[in-house]
């Protein structure tokens, strides 16, 4: 698969980085000369294009006609519109996902310029911290589906309300599936008649609310979940 990277700023020089680690290819493009220095230390040559993301010469020399996906990573969100636009109007790419920089310009990045996903860094911070303070001790792993479900960790505290308490009578949503428990070192996959016991590890399959469901059975005693 071919990732095309409009942007060289550290959100885009760490996306390429970490996309090349998980062998896909990846094409970047960048305009500024000191962006472009420090690019050429951190990628590999072959992976860097210079020039202006928004000329349609520079995406063709690029190859943005071949890609599976564009990530526009900008510092402008009028930059970042233009090119979803033009790579699935001019380079029929079957994918875009882009950048938001200001929350209140979040309602042009629609079909109407050709954007799919978006990535709102104020969105996304306020619900990792939301979600932080209303799951206590609850980690996330993993997002599935887009964000609508998550693999998510929890350890059994001494006290908690589903010790002892057969999965299928924790009354847990159907959203909500116990998928593995790790006791001792060791991992099993439960039955509906498996019980917790404390200091277990818990990893489930969720949405947010089972999440949240789920936490309120195993938080200690001594505290509620805010």
């Amino acid at each position: 698969m071919l990732v095309f990277i409009a942007g060289g700023g550290r959100t885009g020089a760490q996306l390429a980085a970490q996309l090349l680690q998980q062998k896909y290819e990846v094409r970047l493009v960048e305009h500024r000369k000191d962006l472009l220095a420090r690019l050429h230390h951190e990628l590999p040559t072959e992976v860097i294009y210079e020039g202006q993301a928004t000329d349609p010469s520079v995406l063709r020399h690029a190859g943005l006609e071949k890609a599976n996906v564009l990530v526009t990573c900008t510092s402008d969100d009028a930059t970042n519109l233009v090119l979803c636009y033009l790579a699935r109007s001019m380079f029929k790419v079957r994918r875009t996902v882009a950048r938001i920089n200001n929350p209140r310009n979040a309602w042009l990045f629609d079909q109407n310029f050709h954007v799919d996903e978006t990535i709102n860094q104020a969105d996304v911070m306020a619900h990792l911290i939301q979600e932080e303070m209303s799951l206590g001790d609850m980690m996330t792993l993993l997002k599935l589906r887009r964000g609508r479900y998550s693999l998510v960790e929890e350890k059994v505290p001494p006290g908690a309300k589903a010790i002892g308490i057969p999965l299928k009578d924790l009354g847990l949503p159907e959203q909500c599936v116990i998928a593995a428990i790790i006791r001792k070192g060791q991992v099993t996959l439960p039955r509906g008649n498996a019980t917790l016991e404390e200091f277990d590890e818990v990893l489930a399959v969720t949405d947010d609310e089972g999440a949240k469901q789920l936490a309120l059975l195993l938080e200690p005693p001594d505290r509620s979940v805010l």
